[in-house]
């Protein structure tokens, strides 16, 4: 079992910053793959990043270049780092965990690949 708890969700302005975190805690909370998916009102779920437990990154393409994915295992945390945020970033951001290393194998933006699931945490972006 794995208990995800997101966090560092806001509202900025174009152009703004902000940093999610996403504390993972449970019996395997160190042996999973990780990633972050966004869901816009009216909107499928999709993924923004991911960060596997061999060190793989994967982006959207919509974020690559603004956005990084990083985690540190020691607390059990993954970071997502998001700059020049635009207004198409904009929705609940979800932490979700999966089977270690299984992005090695599988498209890693796939919801139903992924177990365990956290709340959400709002991230609003004005014009």
């Amino acid at each position: 079992q794995v208990q995800l708890q997101e966090s560092g969700g806001g509202s900025v302005q174009a152009g703004g910053s902000l940093r999610l975190i996403c504390t993972a805690s449970g019996n395997s909370a160190s042996n999973v793959c990780m990633a972050w998916f966004r869901q816009a009102p009216g909107k499928e779920r999709e993924g923004v990043a991911s960060i596997d437990t061999d060190g793989r990154l994967n982006y959207a393409d919509s974020v690559k270049g603004r956005f990084t994915v990083s985690r540190d295992a020691a607390k059990n945390n993954m970071y997502l780092q998001m700059n020049d945020l635009k207004p198409d970033d904009a929705g609940t951001y979800y932490c979700a965990a999966g089977p270690g290393g299984m992005t090695q194998w599988l498209s890693w933006n796939r919801p139903g690949l992924f177990n365990y699931w956290g709340q959400g945490t709002q991230v609003v972006v004005s014009s």
